[in-house]
């Protein structure tokens, strides 16, 4: 049996999340015994057969005590290099694993499956730019007999971590892999992550509904589809999928934030509830947070609904519209002087955002700062267009600050714009109008 025949089984452990977990799984295959090998291959060692012996029961301790050995006296054997690379991975060191499989590769550096499991675990690190050099090296070697079943994960691995970066090259990764192995639902799933991430939601949605067709219950393509769902607005099948997919998970965390969105974008009295329960089980979810603290402020709890964001607020001090929702419900809560800070800091932290602007032009007309507010209402003509609101800012402000010309002038333009819609600031229009133009 060839070398990389002989490794075929690891390989599969390698690619998976947890190499250690399925490594001690009862029901995975048995790996070739040393025997095997050493009769397949006559010039291996005696004691790097005996370590792969023991590395086909999984006995680590044995089968690193005898590589150890072996290396002291032949540090460069590339083939021990890789056991012993393979042996450290197993038992979870991955920074021991990283230096031997490159010690095996500057031995050997057209060793597939040395540049394989150093690329995958390397993912399995985040350290996406190492592991697609590796495995963009892998997938130009030859993988002797094991073959195209492992060259296809190598460009299988390649389509995952280009997913998100570059969609056309993971998208040429994944049909490579499909040239040497069949399709699985795993490779349709990925098909529709791709697509989505390159924009085009109808080729993910017809992958992801492929994947249902065989498996209603998928996770990954219930949320997949959702997510598309919610991208176009098409709330109300997105909730029907949702309910029936947490019906066999009701508990599942991602379903049910979708399920969350879903139901404050269609005004849902059940948006509350269920968002309190997600916060109380993923109380450190910012995105869960967010959404409860924006729930409450609706439902009038603008109180319960600034904790939140004062807690988000400490964790992130640079958010801007964290800081313009703070004083919205400051706002809300006749506390005006702090909402001005709130408002103003947002509005340096991100000078284009205009909700920060016009709510510092609200805030500071209330609390006797015309010229703020002046300023801040010219800002926010940069971004939004007026309406009646606004020009009545505009009005008052001018007004307190004894500009007759331009306060007369805003107040008509607001009241066209109010076109009966504001009767009291109406009424006070037209009377500050008479006083103006005497």
């Amino acid at each position: 049996m060839s070398r990389c025949a002989d490794f075929a089984f690891f390989f599969a452990l390698i690619i998976s999340p947890s190499v250690t977990a399925l490594a001690q799984d009862s029901s995975s295959p048995t790996r070739t015994t040393a025997s095997t090998t050493t009769s397949a291959q006559p010039s291996i060692s005696a004691e790097v057969a005996s370590a792969e012996s023991a590395i086909s029961t999984s006995d680590w301790k044995t089968a690193e005590t005898k590589l150890d050995a072996y290396l002291a006296v032949h540090p460069s054997d590339a083939r021990a290099l890789f056991d012993a690379g393979y042996v450290a991975d197993a038992r979870n060191r991955p920074e021991d694993a990283v230096g031997l499989y490159r010690r095996a590769i500057a031995a050997d550096p057209i060793s597939f499956e040395a540049h394989i499991s150093l690329g995958l675990l390397l993912a399995r690190q985040n350290k996406f730019d190492e592991a697609r050099t590796e495995l963009a090296t892998a997938v130009t070697l030859d993988p002797g007999d094991a073959g195209p079943e492992l060259k296809a994960r190598a460009w299988r691995a390649l389509a995952r971590i280009n997913r998100s970066t570059d969609p056309a090259a993971a998208s040429n990764d994944l049909l490579e892999a499909l040239k040497l192995s069949p399709e699985s639902m795993d490779d349709t799933l990925l098909a529709a992550e791709i697509a989505e991430k390159a924009g085009q939601n109808d080729t993910a949605e017809a992958a992801y509904r492929r994947v249902l067709a065989k498996d209603p219950h998928s996770l990954p393509a219930n949320a997949g589809l959702a997510h598309i769902l919610i991208l176009r607005k098409q709330y109300p099948e997105a909730e029907t999928l949702l309910r029936a997919a947490l019906l066999s998970v009701p508990d599942d965390p991602t379903l049910n934030a979708q399920l969350a969105t879903v139901l404050v974008a269609l005004d849902d009295a059940d948006a509350l509830p269920l968002l309190k329960k997600l916060h109380e089980a993923h109380p450190a979810d910012p995105a869960i947070t967010r959404m409860l603290a924006q729930v409450l402020a609706v439902a009038g709890d603008y109180a319960g609904s600034d904790q939140l964001y004062l807690h988000l607020i400490a964790a992130h001090p640079e958010d801007a519209n964290l800081l313009v929702a703070h004083g919205q419900n400051l706002v809300r809560q006749a506390q005006l002087e702090a909402a001005v800070k709130a408002f103003d800091k947002a509005t340096q932290i991100d000078p284009a955002n205009a909700d920060g602007w016009s709510g510092l032009a609200f805030a500071a007309s209330r609390t006797a700062h015309p010229d703020i507010a002046l300023h801040a209402l010219t800002m926010r003509s940069r971004y939004l267009p007026e309406n009646a609101s606004t020009l009545f800012l505009w009005a008052i402000s001018y007004d307190a600050l004894h500009q007759k010309p331009q306060a007369a002038a805003y107040y008509h333009r607001f009241l066209e714009a109010a076109d009966g819609k504001f009767p009291d600031q109406e009424w006070q229009a037209r009377q500050r109008i008479l006083v103006l133009e005497k």
